[in-house]
């Protein structure tokens, strides 16, 4: 294990922070209104980033820009509506940044296991926020992250992408079976096949994307989970234990994602981080859910998503 991550498995984001350094550093961190994206964004301004919480509710991310301040003495972050349900808020925020360079897009906002719902795009729910409305705003601020270059977008992810086979033939869920925990992983195995074929399309530009996943963490994310759900799932035991030991805080999740933002090791792209390193290729007698799938960092693959997705949302949002 390198010097950049030693005993780091167990971090909190603070830590990553400030072993790498974010002083001087534009971040946009979308979802920062709760969970793993406050604890991100707080280590970030703590660090000496100027942060802007890019949230759905304006309310409750002054409350949390506020606290940040309160916990860290930095200036509060900026606070600006997004709504990843439409790519014509995504569009919106877009404009609204202008020209002003940015270091670090932090794609973090998620959404798991609600009933099948259609946005207004079109777009299955999960995969509008999970993989199209990110991707969508990710090219936007191309030139922006260029401006900073060098610069990183990371999406965070999820160990449930071992759960898809990627279906570029349907990837709203129009033609089969809707399962809600089998989409979301769908939709993050998209979300690691994007940051492969972004990083090979921006690298020349000085710009990469990577994936991380937090890992096991409490937060509001699962608020469309049932306890039989997670039985089910094998995530919690019948009697409320945990199988594979306890959960981690929103500070101990959000060390991987600012480990990819941050991290000299991650500076190429196009990788999937776990635990604060790059993560192993997944193989028995590892348990699905840990490491990466291979189809995860398949370029192939990733072409052929950018291809299927891309003509889907380079329009849409345009006429709300």
């Amino acid at each position: 294990m390198s010097n950049e991550n030693a005993e780091l498995t167990v971090a909190e984001a603070a830590e990553v922070a400030a072993l790498f350094g974010a002083a001087g550093k534009i971040a946009i961190v979308a979802g920062a209104s709760s969970g793993v994206g406050v604890s991100i964004a707080r280590a970030l301004a703590g660090a000496g980033a100027a942060v802007t919480l890019a949230v759905r509710d304006c309310e409750a991310g002054r409350r949390v820009a506020a606290e940040i301040a309160d916990a860290t003495g930095a200036a509060a972050p900026a606070v600006e509506h997004i709504d990843l349900l439409s790519l014509a808020s995504v569009r919106a925020f877009a404009a609204r940044w202008g020209d002003r360079p940015l270091d670090l897009l932090i794609n973090n906002a998620g959404l798991m296991g609600p009933p099948r719902t259609i946005t207004i795009d079109g777009f299955e729910s999960q995969m509008a926020v999970n993989f199209f409305a990110p991707l969508l705003l990710s090219e936007l601020l191309v030139p922006n992250l260029a401006a900073a270059a060098p610069s990183r977008v990371v999406m965070v992810s999820s160990g449930s992408h071992h759960s898809a086979e990627l279906r570029l033939d349907d990837l709203n869920y129009d033609s089969r079976d809707y399962d809600k925990f089998e989409a979301y992983g769908h939709a993050k195995l998209c979300a690691n096949l994007l940051a492969v074929e972004f990083s090979i399309q921006h690298a020349g530009e000085g710009i990469v994307m990577n994936a991380a996943t937090p890992g096991g963490v409490m937060t509001n994310l699962g608020r469309h989970v049932t306890f039989a759900d997670a039985v089910a799932l094998g995530w919690i035991n019948e009697d409320g234990t945990l199988p594979q030991g306890a959960m981690k805080t929103p500070d101990q999740g959000a060390a991987s994602p600012l480990w990819a933002a941050l991290a000299p090791a991650a500076a190429e792209g196009g990788v999937y981080v776990e635990d604060c390193a790059i993560a192993p290729i997944w193989a028995p007698p590892t348990p699905p859910g840990w490491a990466v799938t291979r189809q995860s960092l398949d370029p192939q693959a990733a072409s052929g998503l950018w291809s299927a997705a891309w003509p889907l949302v380079e329009s849409a949002g345009l006429e709300q």
